[in-house]
C-alpha cells in the first residue's frame, strides 16, 4: 500500500470516527433542544451545545440540531433508553442511548453482551452499584491545581476534587452539577468534559488476561454504535 496509502487510510479511519462522534452529541442535543430551543432558559441543552462546542462540532450543525429538536426542522425523533448487564467476570455495565429505533438498538446492544461472554440483563441489576454524580474534568497546569478549584467552586457545591492522571476529576451531586461547571467556566477554567455519569460504588475486575481482553471488545463494539452516548463499567482495572 505504502506510507501515503497508510496515512490516507488513517485520515479516512480518523474522520469517520469525528463524523461518529458529531453524530452522537448532535442526537444529544436535539433531545434536550424538545424542552426549549433557547440553552438561557434550557439547562440540557446548554450542556449539550456546550460539550459539542468542546469537541469543535461545527456552529452550523450545532444550530441545525437545536431547530430539529425543537422542531423548527423536520427530522428524526429520538428517545433515550439504559440498558443494565454483566461483561466478563461479572463487571457491571451500562449503556446509555438515543435512538430512533429501540428494537434495532436492542439487538445490536443484546449482541455485544452475546458475542464477548456477557449477559444482558434487566433494569435495576446493576445500576445500584453506581451512584449519579456530575463529573467535570480539568486538565492539569500552571495554577491549576486543587486549592484554587476548591476555592473557586465550593459554594456551587463540590463534593470532591480526586486526582485523575492528566485531570483534576471534580465530582458534584447531579443538583449541584451545572452550578459548579458554570462557577468553574466562569473563573477561567477549561473544562475538557463534564456531565453527569454513573460512578461506581463498587468495583470488580477480570479474572483474567482474556476475560478483560473480551470486555474490551465488547465496549468498543458498543461504544462504535451510533445509537449509543456512554458506556460505563465498574471495572477498577485500567481498559484503555
Amino acid at each position: 500500500m505504502g506510507r501515503h496509502g497508510t496515512i490516507a487510510g488513517r485520515k479516512a479511519a480518523q474522520d469517520n470516527k469525528r463524523a461518529a462522534i458529531f453524530t452522537k452529541y448532535a442526537r444529544a442535543i436535539i433531545v434536550a433542544a424538545k424542552s426549549g430551543a433557547d440553552p438561557d432558559y434550557n439547562a440540557s441543552l446548554k450542556n449539550a451545545i456546550d460539550k459539542a462546542k468542546s469537541i469543535n462540532m461545527p456552529k452550523d450543525r450545532i444550530e441545525q440540531a437545536v431547530k430539529k429538536g425543537s422542531g423548527q426542522l423536520e427530522g428524526e425523533s429520538y428517545e433515550t433508553a439504559s440498558f443494565e448487564g454483566y461483561g466478563p467476570s461479572g463487571v457491571a455495565v451500562i449503556v446509555d442511548v438515543l435512538t430512533d429505533n429501540k428494537n434495532r438498538t436492542t439487538s445490536a446492544v443484546k449482541s455485544a453482551f452475546d458475542k464477548h461472554g456477557g449477559n444482558l440483563g434487566v433494569p435495576g441489576c446493576v445500576s445500584y452499584m453506581f451512584e449519579r454524580k456530575g463529573v467535570i474534568l480539568i486538565e492539569k497546569g500552571d495554577g491549576v491545581d486543587e486549592d484554587s478549584i476548591m476555592e473557586t467552586a465550593l459554594d456551587a457545591g463540590i463534593e470532591d476534587i480526586l486526582d485523575s492522571d492528566e485531570f483534576w476529576e471534580v465530582r458534584t451531586s447531579p443538583e449541584d452539577f451545572l452550578a459548579a461547571a458554570e462557577a468553574l467556566r466562569g473563573a477561567g477554567y477549561e473544562l475538557a468534559e463534564s456531565d453527569i455519569e454513573y460512578v461506581p460504588s463498587m468495583e470488580a475486575e477480570p479474572k483474567n488476561e482474556s476475560d478483560k481482553k473480551a470486555l474490551i471488545k465488547m465496549i468498543d463494539i458498543l461504544e462504535d454504535n451510533d445509537d449509543v452516548q456512554k458506556v460505563y463499567t465498574n471495572c477498577s482495572a485500567d481498559l484503555s
